[in-house]
């Protein structure tokens, strides 16, 4: 991760200046920096012995493998801005590999800026390994194998001064989770034994895969000399957004899994972003939901206590009453759906240029990026998504270079070698052992419901294995 000078020591300045307040939680932002550290936050350490007993617990063993490293946690505070470009504090975990084996855990250590997935509540924190299993699973995948991990909150969760979540905001997502590498670089860089090396990776799951791809696109297009991207591994992602917007919102589409889950969080996010998703929250929610959908996420209130309380469509047991009687949307809404505010803003943070999008949504990736995900996913349509990416991808890259790998956990021709699974199982055992992991389920009904997150271990245990690859292929240069 290549920074410039000045840069560091603007932001070492900025630690130190924090240091005596951040040993007690504290901190300010009267001068307020991008990537300025606000406080920082002791977490948890984990011994190998615990972070295998978790993984085994979890059911994820056999993919992470056994742990190489202790982790311990930090929760970096730090100054960012809201999409209307005011400051507002967001938080990230830090995991940091510790432990005896100085040349697996030691020294200067490579990074994994990770983005996670949808989820609805307010007090997420990634650095909470004992309650947070989507921080655990990259703890066991990346830290305790020798990454150091850096892993956004988001702003509007955890400590966050935003009162609500700019979901799937392409450019805010992007610059929150660089504002939180630099906090963190800042903070490893003066306090830390473990620092960050001069390769940076970039990984995420669901919301947290279009999250990656943007991260991907402006660190490139923006930040070029202030990091050097060794690559990226986006999962599950809604890269296509409008086209995937278009299947589950016109008339006639199909409706995808959460879908009342995840449209508060849009239309709230595209609503306070740019202002003109409609003029009164009744334009776009029928009775009684329009009353309280502006502020229903995120929450700590559970998902079928917002339905007993009438603002969740209830019974709704795949949250997939999108329309209808009872339905969370108006049947107007989706009628002028084509024309609207709503659709341009899809568009506007779409990552994939389809026939018919602006040509300002162009880009083409500079350092290697791969694809995963399951080709039966309810929640984020494969289809529509990530081939659709890959071949986009694959059409703007220079004559000779490498193709983007989209690798798909139905189809055992599309896996790679999976070197990074214990003693570089061959893509045939990740494939046994997906299909395995799937029959475990009761019914047809049980798999669809847990297939979105079923697949996250199986592709983060790919792109760790990916990463791995290019740091043995660069370790061979002079």
């Amino acid at each position: 991760m290549a920074w410039s000078s000045s840069r560091i020591r603007m932001l070492a300045l900025t630690a130190v200046a924090v240091a005596a307040l951040s040993a007690c939680g504290g901190g300010g932002d009267s001068d307020p920096v991008r990537g300025g550290l606000v406080g920082v936050d002791d977490g948890v350490t984990l011994t190998r012995a615990q972070i295998d007993a978790a993984a085994t617990a979890a059911g994820t063993a056999a993919l992470v493998g056994p742990a190489t490293c202790d982790v311990t946690t930090k929760r970096i505070r730090y100054q960012t801005k809201d999409p209307r470009g005011n400051f507002a504090t967001a938080s990230t975990a830090v995991m940091i590999p510790t432990g005896s084996n100085q040349a697996a855990c030691g020294g200067n250590r490579p990074v994994v800026l990770y983005a996670h997935g949808t989820t609805t509540l307010k007090s997420f924190n990634m650095a909470n390994l004992t309650a947070n299993s989507e921080g655990a699973l990259v703890a066991a995948t990346y830290a305790a194998q020798g990454f150091i991990v850096v892993a956004p909150n988001y702003l509007g969760y955890d400590t966050s001064s935003l009162s609500y979540h700019p979901y799937l905001n392409a450019e805010n997502s992007a610059s929150d989770v660089i504002d939180g590498l630099r906090a963190a670089r800042a903070y490893l860089n003066s306090t830390s034994a473990v620092r960050p090396a001069n390769r940076l990776f970039v990984a995420g799951y669901s919301q947290g895969g279009h999250v990656a791809m943007a991260v991907h696109k402006v660190l490139e297009r923006d930040h070029a000399g202030e990091f050097s991207l060794t690559a990226s591994v986006p999962m599950s992602g809604p890269y296509n957004l409008v086209g995937f917007g278009d299947i589950v919102t016109s008339p006639g589409g199909q409706v995808n899994g959460g879908a009342t889950i995840f449209v508060p969080l849009l239309l709230t996010s595209y609503q306070r972003s740019y202002g003109d998703i409609y003029a009164n929250p009744a334009d776009a929610y029928q009775a009684p939901f329009a009353a309280t959908a502006e502020t229903l996420f995120p929450t700590d209130t559970p998902i079928d206590t917002l339905k007993a309380q009438n603002r969740l469509p209830n019974p709704d047991p795949g949250n997939t009453q999108l329309f209808g009687a009872g339905g969370l949307l108006t049947d107007a809404f989706r009628a002028s759906y084509a024309t609207s505010n709503y659709r341009a803003a899809l568009v506007r943070n779409t990552l994939v240029r389809a026939p018919g999008l602006p040509a300002d949504l162009d880009w083409t990736p500079a350092a290697p990026l791969a694809l995963c995900g399951g080709a039966l996913d309810p929640v984020v349509f494969w289809d529509v998504n990530t081939p659709v990416a890959q071949a986009y991808l694959n059409s703007r890259l220079p004559v000779g270079a490498p193709p983007i790998p989209a690798w798909n956990l139905e189809s055992r021709a599309t896996l790679p070698g999976a070197t990074g699974t214990p003693a570089g199982a061959p893509s045939d055992a990740l494939f046994a052992g997906w299909q395995q992991a799937k029959a475990g389920f009761p019914t047809p009904q049980a798999l669809q419901a847990a297939y979105h997150g079923l697949a996250a271990p199986f592709c983060n245990a790919l792109a760790r294995g990916y990463f791995q690859q290019i740091l043995a292929a660069l370790a061979t240069q002079p």
